[in-house]
């Protein structure tokens, strides 16, 4: 008579089967202990930068109007001043636009 080997190989693949689950769990339960533990380590935010005061303005506030636009003091000057005011010696708030980059055209073949 022939020896079963399939009983022999159902019972080894049981086991390594078994061995993996085990394994497995092990590990899950391992890392769920390790996030459940506070962590010593904190994590810390730079000082902010101390700027200078702001200069305090003796105008007072423009009064608020029901229903009215927002009212702002000073007015909100342009980014770009206009001609008149660049030949009086006003410069723009932004600096002017790079230039556009441009290659060579594309050659048919």
């Amino acid at each position: 008579m022939a020896p079963d080997n399939s009983k022999q190989a159902l019972g080894r693949d049981m086991l390594l089967g078994s061995v993996m689950v085990a394994a497995g769990l092990t590990i899950a339960g391992l890392a769920l202990v390790q996030l459940s533990t506070p962590s010593p380590l904190m994590a810390q935010a730079t000082q902010p930068l101390q700027s200078s005061p702001p200069e305090p303005q003796n105008n007072p506030p423009a009064e608020s109007k029901p229903g009215g636009a927002r009212p702002t003091t000073p007015a909100p000057e342009p980014a770009r001043p206009d001609a008149e005011a660049q030949k009086q010696g006003a410069t723009p708030a932004l600096p002017p636009a790079p230039a556009e980059k441009m290659s060579a055209p594309i050659k048919d073949r």
